[in-house]
């Protein structure tokens, strides 16, 4: 199943995910949101399921549309200092996220794994307990009648490939801490495994990508392990965007549960605004992250590595471009996905989309929608 993170002009990249949607009579895919994307895209849980939710009326969906919670994740910096704060900062998150209709979340402690530990079962034991205290708090808040799918992750993307002795420490004291503190709660859905990606990939100095090798059969291991095991659905394979096309369908015959898409389509925001629009941006990231540019950083590895930044301070800018101009992108952005649920097997499967998920009717608050903005922090550190 593939999941989308929409940065930028979220409402239409919406429209055309579910046109997309719409051909082929696909139903399982989902839309998603970090932590850290929330922040420098200036989008809140309760806008961006607004944006979700009218572009689906828009082009006349109907069906469980999937909002999920990516990288839910703890920033190891910050909870080196006040290890409470940081907690009740991706509490208050998850809170956010459930009272909009995120009903999938993926809890993201890997940040905490210490690899120097003597052992295996020792470095994934700070992750393993705090994945389920995290876990019992999304129970304790479930709105009525729903069940939140919570994924968990064993490692932090762009290091050491996932091991299935990693997979069985984390599960294990994961299963065993959340039966201790729930023992009536369900457990987690799916599980984020490193085979060789990392968030954005690997800029090189003309502005290219450096080529990807993926581990596929750590992703088909790991998710048999997890089936068999402990009854998860599977694998998740993250920062899958920079990997070649040709190899998507890779995906699915290696027995991924869900390929998680982002960076390939800011590129296309930046590949096709106009110039001057463009420049704006740019001038703007000059002034304000040059300390990020780094001795002999390029140009287009400078621009490329930070201009998420400037999608959060010009989205006004941006649903303002003329029509023309939006069109043009918006038309990319659904070829782009016509391509990817294609590979991805998306087509057909609203039939079981429908006959499984049976949405609960959750009457929304009003006051969940006009809160005070919540203050921008400081995500340098965290996953996207």
């Amino acid at each position: 199943t593939p999941a989308f993170n929409l940065r930028a002009l979220s409402y239409h990249a919406a429209r055309a995910m579910f046109r997309a949607a719409l051909k082929i009579n696909g139903g399982a895919f989902i839309f998603e949101l970090a932590r850290s994307e929330m922040s420098y895209s200036a989008q809140r849980p309760s806008e961006y399921v607004t944006n979700i939710l009218a572009a689906a009326i828009a082009e006349g969906f109907v069906g469980p549309v999937f909002v999920q919670g990516d990288h839910f994740q703890v920033s190891a910096k910050k909870y080196q200092t006040n290890p409470e704060a940081e907690l009740q900062a991706v509490r208050d998150l998850c809170t956010e996220s459930i009272a909009a209709g995120f009903y999938n979340i993926d809890v993201d402690t890997s940040t905490l794994v210490d690899i120097h530990l003597p052992t295996v079962e020792e470095q994934q034991a700070l992750n393993s307990r705090l994945s389920a205290e995290l876990s019992k708090f999304i129970r304790d808040n479930e709105p009525a009648g729903v069940t939140i799918s919570i994924g968990g992750e064993i490692g932090e993307v762009g290091t050491t490939n996932s091991n299935e002795f990693e997979l069985r420490a984390y599960m294990n004291g994961f299963n065993a801490h959340l039966k201790k503190i729930a023992p009536d709660k369900a457990g987690l859905s799916k599980i984020s495994v490193l085979t060789g990606t990392s968030h954005g990939g690997t800029v090189l100095a003309d502005g290219s990508l450096a080529e990807v090798t993926i581990a596929f059969d750590v992703l088909r291991d790991l998710s048999r392990i997890g089936r068999k095991e402990y009854g998860m659905g599977g694998t998740v394979q993250h920062g899958a965007s920079t990997v070649p096309e040709e190899n998507f369908n890779k995906f699915v015959q290696n027995e991924a549960i869900e390929v998680h898409l982002a960076t390939n389509f800011t590129t296309m925001f930046f590949d096709n605004v106009p110039a001057d629009f463009k420049q704006e941006m740019y001038a703007w990231l000059d002034a304000n992250f040059a300390n990020e540019r780094k001795p002999g950083m390029t140009d287009e590895q400078f621009y490329y590595k930070t201009r998420k930044n400037a999608i959060g301070p010009f989205k006004a800018q941006s649903y303002a471009l003329p029509d023309d101009a939006k069109t043009k992108l918006i038309n990319a952005w659904e070829a782009q996905f016509d391509k990817l649920f294609n590979l991805l097997g998306v087509k057909d499967t609203k039939q079981y989309t429908d006959k499984y998920i049976k949405p609960v009717k959750v009457a929304p608050k009003f006051e969940d929608y006009v809160k005070q903005d919540v203050a921008a922090e400081d995500v340098s550190d965290l996953a996207d």
